[in-house]
């Protein structure tokens, strides 16, 4: 039983197909990109997308996130390359600073593509 329920997981890594208003079917929600459809991920990769870079801080304020969840969900966006993070000091004080990459935009805009096809044909559905 448990191999099939990790199958889906397995099954959505592959990239997700671009997908037009017309084409979207409700088995298309399957193909979703996971990575960037978590909530807390897709709130990192909408913040980065509106700001060059954010710090660390930035981002737990802006996404009330404690420090144990914001950090695990950049470091899987950041093992996906759709962010980087650089680690610095102000001073003696550690600054971990993330930017979105161009892989991440693209993965975000096709998410974005996919979702706006998901709502379009449940409008007309």
């Amino acid at each position: 039983m448990a191999k099939r329920a990790l199958q889906p997981a397995r099954a959505a890594k592959a990239a997700p197909r671009k997908t037009s208003a017309r084409a979207a079917r409700p088995a298309d929600a399957l193909a979703l990109d996971r990575v960037i459809h978590e909530r807390a991920r897709l709130g990192i990769v909408s913040a980065l997308a509106a700001a060059p870079s954010l710090t660390f801080n930035d981002l737990k304020r802006v996404l009330d996130a404690t420090d144990g969840n914001l950090s695990v969900h950049a470091r899987k966006l950041e093992d996906a390359g759709y962010v980087t993070c650089t680690k610095s000091f102000d001073g003696r004080v550690p600054r971990t600073e993330y930017a979105l990459t161009g892989a991440g935009r693209a993965a975000l805009a096709r998410y974005l593509d996919h979702m706006e096809a998901l709502i379009a044909a449940a409008r007309r559905g």
